[in-house]
Order: structure tokens, then sequence, then C-alpha cells
């Protein structure tokens, strides 16, 4: 990008991820970025946002709307969207970030080619977990296997329906519950809105159905915590990161919100740390 350019930047979803990446871009981007238009489907929050950004006109009606002003959509709505929204940015040959990676799991390689076709590029930031650059690393080799231990105060898995159905109760938890074992495909259909991290993982390392992620409930902790194991031939890597909840959203990670302003980063600098 030419250095007198600056990036134009659209927001889809106005929650806590992306009011909070709003304000960061026009607080601290203002230099290389510019935040040009704002679009979730509750039209109240996207013209609460722009107020609070101190530009009523960057909530826009229609997702096209957004596109159209934008060189760069960050996509912050839910699983169940994130791949359409998706679609449709890179079919007009725009670049996106990606923070509901999950819901693009099924479609990565679809994507991957779309985006291939229209010249456009996917970002999708490490999120809640450590060690996405390692694993990265050690994929350009041989990785044998990737194990994911999720560990969640109990209850954050109130109301998902994969624990009602199974009567799996949670309520004045002792002991470390197991509630599910299974495939990072497997995990992101059941627990869609808990277990965005194997998602990333996933696509970092061996893929979503050779990734193997357990998520257990808990008494004990009060953070979310992530163990990743990853067996390669370049060697053994662990990493554990504790998170402290978004203060606007507890089923959010601060990590995931500093995560995506990171890599915006990394988009704008002239020189890029990290693989």
């Amino acid at each position: 990008m030419p250095a007198n350019k600056k990036l134009k930047i659209g927001i889809v979803g106005c929650g806590a991820i992306g009011t909070s990446l709003a304000r960061h871009i026009v607080s601290h981007f203002r230099r290389n970025a510019r935040l040009v238009a704002l679009y979730d489907l509750n039209g109240q929050k996207a013209k609460a946002l722009a107020q609070d950004c101190g530009r009523r006109n960057l909530a826009v009606g229609k997702l096209q709307a957004l596109i159209s002003k934008s060189d760069l959509v960050i996509e912050a709505t839910a699983l169940s969207a994130s791949f359409e929204i998706a679609k449709k940015v890179i079919l007009h040959s725009c670049d996106i970030m990606i923070m509901s990676v999950g819901g693009i799991l099924k479609y990565y390689e679809p994507l991957k080619r779309l985006a291939e076709k229209k010249g456009a590029k996917i970002f999708i930031p490490s999120g809640a977990i450590s060690g996405i650059d390692a694993i990265k690393a050690a994929s350009s080799g041989k990785i044998k296997k990737v194990t994911l231990t999720t560990i969640k105060p109990a209850k954050a898995f109130l109301g998902v329906p994969y624990v009602m159905k199974r009567n799996i109760s949670l309520s004045n938890l002792k002991e470390d519950t197991v509630l599910f074992e299974g495939s990072a495909l497997a995990a992101t259909a059941a627990f869609p809105q808990n277990i965005n991290v194997a998602a990333t993982l996933s696509l970092a390392g061996i893929g979503p159905k050779k990734t193997i992620v357990k998520i257990v409930a808990s008494g004990k902790v009060s953070r979310n915590i992530h163990e990743i194991k990853v067996e390669s031939d370049s060697g053994l890597l662990f990493s554990r990161t504790e998170n402290i909840a978004h203060p606007k959203n507890p089923k959010t990670s601060f990590l995931a919100v500093l995560s995506a302003i990171a890599m915006l980063k990394q988009i704008l600098a002239p020189i890029k740390i990290g693989t």
C-alpha cells in the first residue's frame, strides 16, 4: 500500500469485539488506517457505536454498503454468520479478517480457492491461545499429533445445548468434568460459542479432523485455560494460556481482541515479526 494511502476498514458486528476494535482503530491507527463503516443486524448497535466513534455516518444499513467502502472488512459476528459474510466480502475482491473462525472451518478450502481467484486475503488472528507461530513453523515439517485441552469455569457452559441434551449437571461442581473429547471439527459444532480457538489451532497445524480437543468444566478455576501439546519432527511444543475475560463480554477472552489488534499492526507495519 502506498505510504500516503490509509487502509479503509469496515467492521461487521458491533458487540464487545467489534466495539473494542472500532475504538482502537479510531484512537491508535489514525496515521495508517481509517474506519469507514459499521454494520450490525441490530442497526441501533451500529448507530450507537458510530456515535461513540464521533461519526454518525459510519453506520450503514446493508452489508454491501460496508463492503463497497472498505479495503479490509473485520468480521466480528457469530460462527453461524461468518462464512456467508466472508464469501460476500471475498467475491468483491476485498480482504477480510475473520474473528468467528469456527464458522468457516468446513468451508476453508473453497474459501481459500475463492480468495486466490479474486485476489483477496483472509486474515485469521491467533485469538485466545498462544504458540500459533511455533505451530505454523512446525507444520512446515511434519506434525504427528496436536491436542488441545480447554478448561473453563462450569458456568461458561450453562445453557449450551450439547450439555443440556446429555443432562450434565454443572451446579456445585467439585471435580473437573470432561464434557467432550473428539476432533476440532466436532468440537466447534458442539460448542460454537466456547471453542473457537480449536478452529484456529487446527488450521495452523494438521487440520480440523486430526486435531484432538478435550473440553473440561471446572468448579475450581476462574479463568479460561487452553493447554496445547504438539508432537512434531522439530520437537515437542507445549503452551498454556490462562485468559482474563473481556470486561464487556465474559464469553470472550480479552486476548482475542488484542490478537486482532496485533494482526492489524502487522498488516499496517513495514516490518512483519513472527511467522
